[in-house]
């Protein structure tokens, strides 16, 4: 297996190492997944840019949250299940909502319901969902702007998740309270 370092911000590369500085003033510390990322500042940058750009969108924290909680799991995350859990209390998004997340159960709330249907659909046929998928979202009160957003979303998770896979990131000890694993959500 190939090994990555976790860059801190005093070993990583020069181009890496304001962004890190960034996050270590919005987090308080720097995350491993950027820490991972700044070997690659190009990843980084570009991450953390479209980050930004998809708090700006129409969807509230809420429903980014549902996008990139149902990419992270369908994509088998552990490392961003954990983090997003966090971010997401932190965010104000409901328990039943986070807790649903986690397990793959229906939110109570239609609308929501409708976004992590919508938000698994356009992972899980990569990018091809059916007209009928489409008209439900619509349906369910969403714009033909939320449904660019959700891949907006989910190539955000693509970058984040798949750099986890690859470089097998450690979890930081701020998530580990809401550590997840696939098995353990099926269970419950």
């Amino acid at each position: 297996m190939t090994y990555f370092e976790t860059h801190t911000i005093d070993t990583a590369p020069e181009k890496a190492k304001p962004l890190l500085d960034l996050a270590k003033g919005k987090f308080g510390f720097v995350p491993n997944l950027l820490g991972t990322m700044a070997e690659a500042p190009a990843l980084l940058e570009g991450y953390l840019t479209l980050a930004g750009i998809f708090d700006k969108s129409e969807l509230t924290a809420t429903e980014r949250q549902i996008v990139l909680m149902t990419n992270n799991r369908l994509n088998n995350c552990t490392y961003c299940m954990a983090a997003h859990t966090m971010i997401a209390r932190a965010e104000g998004v409901p328990d039943d909502v986070i807790n649903a997340l986690r397990t793959n159960t229906p939110i109570a709330d239609r609308k929501l319901e409708a976004l992590r249907e919508f938000a698994a659909v356009i992972n899980e046929t990569r990018g091809w969902p059916t007209d009928y998928d489409v008209q439900a979202f619509v349906g369910a009160g969403y714009s033909e702007q939320a449904i660019l957003e959700v891949i907006l979303g989910t190539a955000l998770k693509v970058m984040s998740n798949y750099t986890n896979h690859v470089a097998v990131t450690e979890l930081d000890r701020a998530f580990a309270p809401a550590a997840w694993s696939a098995a353990v959500a099926e269970a419950a």
